[in-house]
């Protein structure tokens, strides 16, 4: 994974669009406004590669962007309740298509945001990762924002908050800060490099 060579590859709005998975994937899945866009700038050192937005709902989606070895996919985010009913119906066709369909899923990077419990649907989306047997790890987004009191009993809640069972790892991460990144990225490779090995297990 060549942090330096990512660029952005194209953008499908229904499941029957997706191309085939012929690369590994690292999917970036949360709420609408939970910093995925931001998380990818810094997660890639680049300023405008995801664009940001601060009107919920932006993203609806699927963004690829790709190294030639490997797929980041930015998910729409979910749980905003303003769109039109067709463009719900559209997004659940859509998000389920992309996590049915057999794609080559080496990790998903769940988002949640810090300062607050799961939401319901971060908790619908949690349970649907377990039950699916796919390999996530959690990303608590916007750290910078909690004082060192506020984060100290946020970190003692989460031990305690069932909705994260599962999990390879749960990061506080600040895109402000960069905090957490180094973390992250090396969860990353872990999983792009298992990957490869079950491959190469399967060719033998």
């Amino acid at each position: 994974m060549n942090i330096s060579n990512f660029a952005y590859e194209s953008s499908y709005g229904t499941s029957r669009q997706l191309p085939p998975s012929a690369l590994p994937e690292i999917a970036f899945a949360g709420r609408s406004n939970v910093g995925k866009s931001s998380l990818l700038n810094c997660l890639l050192r680049r300023k405008a590669l995801a664009r940001v937005s601060g009107t919920p709902g932006k993203t609806v989606t699927v963004n690829f962007y790709s190294d030639g070895a490997l797929r980041l996919a930015d998910l729409p985010g979910y749980g905003y309740a303003k769109r039109p009913q067709s463009e719900l119906k559209r997004f659940a066709e859509l998000m389920e298509g992309y996590f049915k369909s057999g794609r080559n899923i080496a990790l998903v990077v769940q988002l949640v945001d810090m300062r607050h419990p799961p939401t319901k649907d971060d908790q619908v989306m949690l349970g649907f990762l377990r039950e699916a047997g796919l390999p996530f790890v959690v990303a608590l987004t916007k750290r910078d924002k909690l004082r060192p009191m506020e984060y100290a009993r946020r970190m003692e809640e989460i031990a305690g908050e069932a909705s994260f069972v599962g999990a390879r790892k749960v990061i506080p991460f600040s895109s402000e800060t960069g905090e957490g990144r180094a973390e992250l990225l090396e969860v990353m490779m872990d999983a792009l490099q298992g990957t490869a090995s079950r491959t190469s297990q399967g060719t033998e």
